[in-house]
C-alpha cells in the first residue's frame, strides 16, 4: 500500500476520511494541525503556528514536511551519511492530512531523496467545496464545529466574515494547487459521506494496482 496525502481547506472532511482509513485499512493518522502546534510550543522561535499567518506557516513548515516525507518514501532510506533501512517497517503505511503546504518547496526537497513526482509515491486525495454559498459554509461550521475548534465560539456574523474573506478565497486557491501537483480531487460541497466513501472505494482500487 502507499502512504496518502489529503489536502484541503477547513471542514471539507480531511479528519474524518483520515479516520475512516484508519479505520479500514489500519493506516497511522498524521494530523498536520498538530504537527504545527507542535512545533508552536517547541520551537516558537520559528514561526510556526495554528490559526495565525497561513502563508508564513505553510513556508516555514514545508523543509519538515519535506525532509519528513523524503526519508519516509525513499528507496533506499538513506540521507547524505545517514543510513536508516534498519528502521523500516514493513506494513507500516501512514495518511497525513491537513492544508498547511507548500508544494513547490517540498516537491523541490523530496528531489534529493530520488522523488520526482509525489504521485509516483503517494496516493494524494485533494477535498474542495466549490459548489457551497456562504449560507451552506455557515451551517456546515455550525454541524461538524466542536469545541476543539478554533471557530465554534464564533457568532454567525463572525462565521460569515470568515467564509467570505478567507474559506471561500482560500478553497480557490486550494483547488488551483491541488490540480498543478496532480491531486485526485473530490467536491465535498454536498453528499460529504458519499464521497467519502467514493474516495475508499477508489483507494482499494489504488493499492491492489
Amino acid at each position: 500500500m502507499k502512504n496518502i496525502i489529503i489536502v484541503g481547506p477547513s471542514r471539507a472532511g480531511k479528519t474524518t476520511l483520515a479516520k475512516r482509513l484508519h479505520e479500514k485499512f489500519n493506516y497511522f493518522v498524521i494530523s498536520l494541525d498538530k504537527l504545527v502546534a507542535t512545533f508552536q510550543a517547541a520551537y516558537p522561535q520559528l514561526d510556526i503556528r495554528l490559526n495565525w499567518n497561513r502563508d508564513k506557516t505553510t513556508e516555514n513548515v514545508a523543509p519538515f514536511i519535506g525532509h519528513f516525507l523524503g526519508l519516509f518514501s525513499s528507496d533506499d532510506g538513506i540521507k547524505d551519511d545517514l543510513n536508516l533501512r534498519a528502521h523500516h517497517v514493513e506494513g507500516n503505511h501512514f495518511v497525513l492530512e491537513g492544508g498547511y503546504f507548500d508544494f513547490e518547496k517540498i516537491t523541490s526537497i523530496l528531489k534529493e531523496y530520488g522523488v520526482n513526482e509525489l504521485k509516483d509515491r503517494f496516493i494524494l486525495i485533494g477535498l474542495v467545496q466549490g459548489q457551497k454559498t456562504v449560507d451552506e459554509y455557515v451551517s456546515d461550521f455550525k454541524k461538524y464545529d466542536t469545541e476543539d475548534d478554533w471557530t465554534y465560539n464564533l457568532c454567525e456574523d463572525e462565521l460569515r466574515d470568515y467564509v467570505t474573506q478567507d474559506a471561500i478565497p482560500f478553497n480557490r486557491v486550494m483547488m488551483d494547487h491541488l490540480a498543478k501537483y496532480r491531486f485526485t480531487i473530490y467536491d465535498t460541497s454536498s453528499e460529504r459521506d458519499r464521497v467519502l466513501d467514493k474516495i475508499i472505494e477508489d483507494i482499494m482500487i489504488a493499492n491492489r494496482s
